[in-house]
């Protein structure tokens, strides 16, 4: 009896033992490792961006975030240095059109954060065309963007002229409302069109009008009516029934907000900083104009955007975590949040990158425009501001070749055989992303 009873004392104290064990083990399994993420930003300053990282660490306290805002000066070269060495950012900006130069450098979205169904029905299809390869995502949106046609009101109104919806009606607008001096020096300039030296975003316009011809192709730009595109944008300088630009002319930002230009192409971002420059301008913004109805012809809207997005790195050490924190920055909350805090830092947010929050931009005198044109949005690497040295410069550069020759007295298909070559090998050296299709 007493052996049977010895027995069960030491089977209690060795279950007893191997309880508590487990629970050790569990316990420790259960609590959430210690996280830290390097996050790069261009664009928000600590103050704007702090409330979301804070109210995120109060919900996931092993989570902590080290947030570095970086200069804008050689960010592409100085990122894809600091990635390779292996000492670069967990999370970081990137442009939507990187994703062939950094696809290696890059970490998809876990399919459990982030689908990519999801992510197809959550943003504008530019974000899918842009930032996803074999149906995998790269990046998620922190905003949407692309070209829109600011216009000055009191210009129009001087010669009782209506906004145009498309580029018949632009070029007669634009040619009506031109001043030129009696020596010939234009004084007020209809349209910034048709320069590479002095048209800000100019490889923005190029990439939209060849979006919208039909029987062109941006990648050969000399195929097809590819020619036909450079001689229209050359025309509003060398034609002399369209002309309402020159290149000796001070830049197109600068003429616009001095109020000077009455039609100036540019992202819906720069607004900001012709408000700045010149609180007292009164300028709005339209949709950029159209290819003319054809009677017969659907309509197809084509209009060229490009926008910045948070990314994850290969080399990061919690790249599930780092992607957690991605999907957060871009709820709608939290979206909503960062709109406010730029509002009260700049008197301007940014446009909303998901589809359900449309309403509540779409009257505004800025991002209404943006959010009617971003289902049409198309991107490619004709991006002026990026500043990457790579895919988008390159062939800005050889776009730039085709448009001074033409000035100079070329002909547009011959200087654009060159351009095309150009590209092409450009295109060669990255890993391959197909051009939008036209819909």
């Amino acid at each position: 009896m007493k052996k049977v009873a010895l027995i069960v004392i030491l089977a209690a104290i060795i279950s007893g033992i191997g309880f508590w064990w487990y629970i050790s083990i569990y316990t420790k399994s259960q609590t959430p490792k210690e996280v830290t993420l390097t996050v790069w930003g261009l664009w928000d300053e600590e103050a704007i961006i702090n409330p979301v990282l804070e109210a995120y660490q109060k919900s996931y306290p092993n989570v902590k975030i080290s947030y570095v805002k970086q200069s804008t000066l050689n960010y592409y070269p100085r990122l894809i240095t600091q990635l390779r060495s292996g000492f670069g950012p967990d999370i970081f900006t990137i442009h939507n059109s990187w994703l062939p130069m950094m696809i290696s450098d890059l970490v998809a979205a876990p399919s459990s954060v982030v689908s990519f169904n999801d992510f197809s029905k959550a943003f504008y299809p530019m974000a899918k065309e842009s930032l996803t390869a074999q149906n995998k995502v790269y990046g998620l949106p922190m905003e949407v963007d692309g070209l829109v046609m600011y216009y000055n009101e009191e210009i129009l109104r001087g010669v009782n002229a209506s906004v145009p919806g498309d580029w018949r009606e632009f070029a007669e607008v634009a040619k009506k409302v031109t001043v030129v001096s009696q020596e010939g020096q234009i004084q007020t300039a209809g349209a910034a069109m048709g320069a590479t030296n002095n048209v800000d975003f100019w490889p923005e316009i190029i990439g939209l009008l060849y979006f919208q011809q039909p029987n062109a192709d941006i990648a050969s730009p000399n195929q097809g009516k590819g020619p036909e595109v450079i001689q229209f944008y050359t025309d509003f300088i060398t034609d002399p029934r369209k002309k309402t630009w020159d290149s000796t002319l001070p830049t197109s930002t600068k003429m616009f907000t001095e109020g000077k230009l009455a039609f100036y192409f540019a992202p819906a971002r720069i607004a900001q900083e012709i408000k700045t420059s010149n609180p007292n301008l009164q300028f709005k913004v339209a949709p950029v104009p159209q290819l003319p109805a054809v009677p017969g012809v659907a309509e197809k809207k084509i209009v060229l955007g490009g926008f910045w997005a948070q990314a994850v790195s290969a080399r990061s050490a919690s790249s599930e975590e780092a992607w957690k924190f991605v999907k957060y920055l871009t709820t709608p909350q939290v979206l909503q949040v960062l709109y406010q805090q730029h509002l009260q830092a700049r008197g301007l947010g940014r446009p909303f990158p998901r589809v359900e929050m449309a309403s509540l931009i779409s009257s505004h005198p800025i991002f209404g425009p943006v959010v009617t044109q971003a289902p049409y949005y198309k991107s490619w690497y004709l991006n002026s501001t990026t500043g990457d040295g790579g895919i988008n410069d390159k062939i800005i550069d050889h776009f730039k070749g085709a448009i001074d020759g033409v000035l100079a007295g070329q002909e547009p298909k011959a200087m654009l055989y060159t351009t095309s070559v150009g590209i092409n090998r450009v295109l060669n050296s990255y890993t391959p992303q197909p051009t939008p299709v036209k819909k």
